[in-house]
């Protein structure tokens, strides 16, 4: 008996580690198809200056760490099905 991992359950790595490396920048909104989130987290750091970047990159370091410790049927569920866009 196989076990497959649910549809959508691939992104969850990728999100998390941009999240945790990238997360300034929101590329791991992006990753998940959070457009609008994403480009929050983009404009708020560029527009002032990288002095936001901290805070960005706090909130992408939490999300990461987030994604990485659910399960895989707790990540589709909350963040694939049910698009929670923060947190």
């Amino acid at each position: 008996m196989t076990s497959q991992a649910p549809v959508g359950a691939d992104k969850k790595i990728a999100a998390g580690i941009c999240g945790i490396l990238l997360g300034a920048l929101g590329v791991h909104k992006f990753i998940l198809g959070y457009t609008t989130e994403g480009l929050v987290m983009l404009l708020v750091t560029v527009l002032t200056c990288f002095i936001a970047s901290p805070v960005m990159g706090l909130v992408g370091l939490i999300e990461g760490i987030i994604y990485l410790t659910k399960t895989d049927q707790e990540f589709v569920d909350t963040y694939i099905r049910n698009r929670r866009g923060w947190f």
